[in-house]
């Protein structure tokens, strides 16, 4: 398991590198204002990081539970991705289209273009973020 200490810092770099790349790459292209989408994506990524420390600790502990390890396979690291995903979509929709002021269609467009961006992303980081901090390996918990 990881630690807090190492989940937060997990969690603030995952998003500071992700607003990095995709606050410029989405203002243009869904033109946008760089400070508007700017804004946008450091609200949401605040969201997001709060969200990703839950979530990835709750899958941490069923992949715990479940295994009696927390290290991802390939196809584990896919569903990871994807959940996590799926899930801050539905929480940051009503924002994207309230702060953008557009349709719920028109935000449901920009929340799967950043979704699938993240998910590439959010598969490359963790992964790379496993090899530069590996994870504690854990025995099965006690029943």
């Amino acid at each position: 398991m990881r630690s807090t200490t190492d989940r937060i810092r997990q969690a603030v770099s995952f998003e500071l590198i992700g607003i990095l790349i995709v606050t410029p790459l989405f203002a243009w292209a869904f033109n946008h204002p760089t400070v508007d989408m700017g804004l946008l994506v450091v609200l949401g990524a605040t969201a997001a990081t709060a969200w990703n420390y839950l979530f990835n600790l709750s899958f941490d502990h069923l992949l715990n539970w479940r295994r009696g390890d927390v290290r991802k396979t390939f196809p584990l690291r896919a569903v990871h991705a994807v959940l996590f995903e799926a899930t801050l979509l539905v929480l940051l929709l009503p924002l994207f289209a309230w702060w953008l002021e557009v349709s719920l269609v028109a935000a449901l467009v920009m929340e799967i273009s950043f979704a699938a961006f993240y998910m590439v992303y959010a598969f490359v980081f963790t992964w790379g973020y496993d090899i530069l901090f590996p994870p504690q390996q854990t025995g099965r918990a006690a029943a």
